[in-house]
């Protein structure tokens, strides 16, 4: 569930240059795309990056204070490097909650330290990440907390979900993704808005429905 209220995101994302057009490989894949969003460029906007540490926080507690809570309580946030550090920072700000994150290589007098931050073994511990493709860093960094650390892991909150599969890949794995803003509606807002021409916005909206009938075939 996306709130098309937050599209002050989309606008915010499109100022900074963070909505790029062309021929992308995303992340770790091989998979070519023809929108690429560099949510990282938020740190050059105070106010916005600011203002979705508190929409990432105010989304999670009302969902927290359903009937049927539909996001656990939890001890700590854990920001996935490199993009979910400074949200997961912002977030921990705004909601004075602990934060932790993994470290992706350090050595302290020999050892691998991974978990920088305090915990506890056994807490609840909320994922936080700047946006979402295949689900793949988010599989990685909660299987590793579960297995070095004893934390756990169930819900996951990001400001982009890219639409091409991760939700169900997540949930098949018993994890509970929360988005701020899905890309089709951020593409929409920017064609409504004339700061996008059409053949751009159908050739993105025709990569993502291709991508979503993959994953679900």
């Amino acid at each position: 569930m996306q709130d098309t209220g937050n599209l002050w995101l989309a606008k915010a994302l499109w100022d900074l240059g963070a909505v790029q057009f062309g021929d992308f490989t995303l992340g770790r894949t091989t998979q070519h795309s023809p929108v690429y969003v560099n949510l990282r460029l938020l740190i050059s906007n105070p106010w916005a990056l600011s203002e979705a540490g508190r929409v990432m926080h105010q989304e999670i507690r009302t969902r927290q204070s359903m009937r049927n809570a539909q996001v656990q309580q939890f001890a700590r946030v854990c920001g996935i490097p490199f993009g979910g550090l400074h949200l997961a920072t912002a977030f921990s700000l705004h909601s004075k909650s602990p934060m932790i994150y993994v470290h992706p290589a350090k050595e302290e007098n020999g050892n691998r330290v991974f978990v920088e931050g305090r915990y506890e073994p056994g807490e609840s511990v909320l994922l936080i990440d700047d946006l979402v493709t295949s689900g793949g860093s988010v599989l990685e960094t909660a299987g590793f907390l579960r297995m070095n650390a004893d934390l756990n892991i169930r819900d996951v909150v990001v400001l982009l979900d890219r639409e091409e599969g991760a939700r169900e890949q997540l949930q098949a794995q018993g994890y509970n993704l929360i988005s701020i803003l899905g890309l089709e509606t951020l593409l929409t807002y920017l064609k409504a808005s004339g700061l996008i021409e059409e053949e751009l916005y159908d050739k993105s909206a025709d990569y993502i429905r291709e991508r979503r009938a993959k994953r679900s075939a």
